[in-house]
C-alpha cells in the first residue's frame, strides 16, 4: 500500500518543520509539501497529489476554516486534520460542519500526534477502494478507527498500542507475503504467544486472513496476511 501523502500548512517555519518531522516519523506517512500561507496551500493542492492536510487555522492571508471552505467549493475533497490552539467551541463546530477529519489541540506530544495519524490510516484502510458498504457495522468500524479507537472492542488483556505494532509489522510485509506468529513476534520484539493472540483477534475481526503454510515437517503452520 502506498504511503499517505501529507501537506503541512503552518505559517511558523519552525513549527511547520516540527510537524513535518513528526509526520515523517509515523509509519505509512510521507510529507508531500509544506505551505506557510493559504494561497500556497491552495496552489499545492491543485498540482500535487495529497491525501491529508495538517492545517493550522491562524494563517497570515486566510483563516484555516475559510481555506477549507474554499477547497470544498473548488471541488478539492482532500481530508483535513486541523492542528491549532483554538479552543472556541464555535470554531470546533464550524470545523465539523466542513467535514474536518480530526481536531488536534496544540501543544501535543508525538504519541498523541501519532495516534491521530494512525487512526486516520485505519479509517482509510477500511474504506480504500470501497464503492459501497454492505452493512452498518462496516461504517461503524470505519468511524471507530477514525476516532482512534480499536476497529472492534478489544478483549481483556489486549491493548491498542500492541495491536498497532502487529498491524505495522503486517503492513510492512509485501502484499503477497504472509507471516507466521513467530515471525511477527520476532519483528515486534514480543513472544510468539502474544503475537498469536493479537493475530487471532485481528483474524476474527476480519482484518487479517489466515492460511496454512506447507513445506515443513508435521502440521502446516498458520500464516497471517492483512486484508486490504
Amino acid at each position: 500500500m502506498s504511503a499517505i501523502r501529507v501537506l503541512v500548512v503552518e505559517d511558523e517555519p519552525l513549527i511547520a518543520e516540527a510537524h513535518a518531522a513528526y509526520a515523517g516519523r509515523v509509519e505509512g506517512f510521507e510529507v508531500a509539501a509544506v505551505a506557510h500561507t493559504a494561497q500556497r496551500a491552495m496552489a499545492t493542492l491543485r498540482t500535487t497529489p495529497v491525501d491529508l492536510v495538517l492545517l493550522d487555522l491562524n494563517l497570515p492571508d486566510m483563516n484555516g476554516l475559510e481555506l477549507t471552505r474554499a477547497l470544498r467549493s473548488a471541488g478539492i475533497g482532500t481530508d483535513v486534520l486541523v492542528v491549532t490552539s483554538a479552543r472556541d467551541l464555535a470554531v470546533v463546530r464550524s470545523a465539523v460542519s466542513l467535514g474536518v477529519t480530526h481536531y488536534l489541540l496544540k501543544p501535543f506530544t508525538f504519541a498523541t500526534f501519532r495516534e491521530k495519524l494512525l487512526g486516520y490510516a485505519r479509517y482509510r484502510a477500511q474504506l480504500l477502494g470501497v464503492e459501497q458498504v454492505a452493512a452498518q457495522h462496516e461504517i461503524d468500524r470505519a468511524f471507530a478507527a477514525l476516532r482512534g479507537s480499536s476497529p472492534d472492542s478489544l478483549p481483556k488483556g489486549l491493548d491498542q498500542g500492541t495491536l498497532d505494532l502487529v498491524l505495522g509489522v503486517l503492513r510492512a510485509a509485501a502484499d503477497a507475503t504472509g507471516l507466521s506468529a513467530a515471525e511477527v513476534a520476532a519483528r515486534m520484539g514480543a513472544s510468539r504467544v502474544t503475537a498469536r493472540r493479537y493475530l487471532e483477534h485481528l483474524a476474527e475481526a476480519g482484518h487479517v486472513a489466515r492460511s496454512p503454510r506447507y513445506g515443513g515437517p508435521g502440521r502446516p503452520e498458520v500464516e497471517y496476511r492483512r486484508v486490504h
